[in-house]
This record gives structure tokens, C-alpha cells and sequence, in this order.
């Protein structure tokens, strides 16, 4: 009896322990399932959330991009203007320079004016007298000329009387006189100097003929023609060849 009780004891007592154990691990289940359900939840909300994060990334990302191209368009606006504004002052600076010579040709044309109405004439008595002017200052260009031909003339007769009747006449050339040879004969001891009547030469005129600053040979004019001559090496005066290129100069008279 006492071992039925003591079994049917220790039977209920396992049955408790297993209830127990049963009450425990539901509820341990349970609470894994909840850990689980918040875990889910948190995954859950853990991906919209990155969901969100991605959109809103993606949408800054476009953002951005927009910017830049708003930027580059704003800067090449920004260029654009900087040099319509310096093409703009520019073309005002020339604007004001044109307008500073406008007005200075403006006041000039009011002073020609008020010193031509000072004068009295007409425009036709104006124009008719600058036709005169110039007319005549053809007509004195033309006597000047005959007045420089007339000159060499009367010197080149005065040369030949001096020679006549001054039998040691020394004929004088200009000073300033400067030649070079253009051509010479050895055989007959002649040259031609690029040197005639506008430069001041005259028959008999005597020049020293140089190379480097040695002199060569003296020579004596015979012809002269306008802008060129003929000269004859005076003898004894022969010191080396004389060689085209070579300079002339014009003998001082002696004192």
C-alpha cells in the first residue's frame, strides 16, 4: 500500500514537473515568438526604412545633378553678360572718343566758318581765288626751276669767261658735293661719275678721287650732262687704279 502511494506520489509529482516544464517552455516559446515578431518588425521597418533612405538618396542625387547643370548654366549666363558688359563699355568709350572729335570738328567747322563769313566773300569768290592760288604757285614752282636752270647756266658761261680771262681761275664746286664712280677706262684714263648739272658740277671742276679714305687719283671734269659726267684722270695725279664704286669729293680751292 504504502508503495502504490509512493508511486502514485512520485507519478504525480513527474506529471507536475512535466506540467511545469510544459508551462515553462510554452512560455519561453512564447517569448522567443514575440523577440521574433519584433525582430520581423524591426527588419521590417528597417528596410522601408532604407527603402526611404535610397529614394530620398536617389532624389538628392537628381537634385544635385540639376543643380550642377543650373550652375554651369548660370555661370555661362554670368560670362555671357561679363562680356556683353565690357563689349557694352567698349563700344561706349568709342562712342564718347567719336563724340570728343565730332564736337572738336564741330566747334573747328564753326570757327573756319565765322572766320570765312568775316571775310565777306562768297563761296564762288573763295573757290575762285584758291584756283588763282594755285595756279600761281604752279607758275612759281615753274620759275623756281627756270630760275635753278638759268643759275647753272650763268654759272657754267661765268666758268668759261673766268677761264678766258683769268688764266689761273680755280673753278669752284659745292662742298657738299659727293659722288662715286660709275664706270671707268684704264686705257684712256676717263671716268663716269654719277654726280652732273643738279648736283652743282661744272666743266673743268676738279675732284679727288678716294677708296676707303686713300686717295687714288684726281680727276678733271670735260662733260657734264644732268645727273652724270665725264672726267679725265689728270696725269701725275694717278696713284693706283681707279675701280667703280670708288668715292669723289670735290678739290678745295686754294687759299
Amino acid at each position: 500500500m504504502l508503495l502504490r502511494l509512493s508511486l502514485i506520489i512520485a507519478i504525480i509529482a513527474a506529471l507536475a514537473v512535466g506540467v511545469l516544464n510544459f508551462v515553462l517552455v510554452a512560455k519561453k516559446i512564447e517569448t522567443v515568438e514575440q523577440h521574433r515578431a519584433e525582430e520581423q518588425k524591426l527588419k521590417g521597418e528597417a528596410l522601408t526604412e532604407l527603402a526611404t533612405t535610397k529614394t530620398s538618396l536617389e532624389k538628392t542625387t537628381a537634385d544635385l545633378k540639376q543643380t550642377k547643370d543650373t550652375l554651369a548654366t548660370t555661370t555661362a549666363e554670368r560670362d555671357k553678360a561679363v562680356a556683353e558688359v565690357a563689349a557694352l563699355s567698349k563700344k561706349a568709350t568709342d562712342l564718347a572718343e567719336k563724340l570728343a572729335g565730332t564736337t572738336k570738328e564741330r566747334d573747328e567747322a564753326r570757327s573756319d566758318l565765322g572766320a570765312f563769313k568775316a571775310t565777306g566773300l562768297t563761296p564762288e569768290q573763295i573757290l575762285s581765288f584758291n584756283t588763282k592760288i594755285k595756279k600761281m604757285q604752279e607758275l612759281l614752282e615753274v620759275a623756281l626751276e627756270e630760275k635753278k636752270v638759268l643759275t647753272r647756266h650763268a654759272a657754267k658761261l661765268q666758268a668759261k669767261l673766268d677761264e678766258i680771262y683769268k688764266p689761273d681761275y680755280f673753278v669752284v664746286l659745292p662742298q657738299e658735293l659727293k659722288g662715286k664712280v660709275l664706270a671707268t677706262d684704264p686705257k684712256w684714263d676717263f671716268v663716269v661719275l654719277d654726280v652732273g648739272v643738279d648736283q652743282g658740277v661744272l666743266e673743268n671742276g676738279e675732284l679727288l678721287v678716294n677708296r676707303n679714305g686713300k686717295l687714288v687719283a684726281k680727276v678733271r671734269v670735260t662733260s657734264v650732262e644732268k645727273a652724270r659726267c665725264i672726267a679725265n684722270i689728270v696725269p701725275g695725279w694717278k696713284i693706283g687704279e681707279v675701280i667703280e664704286g670708288d668715292s669723289v669729293l670735290p678739290v678745295q680751292p686754294p687759299t
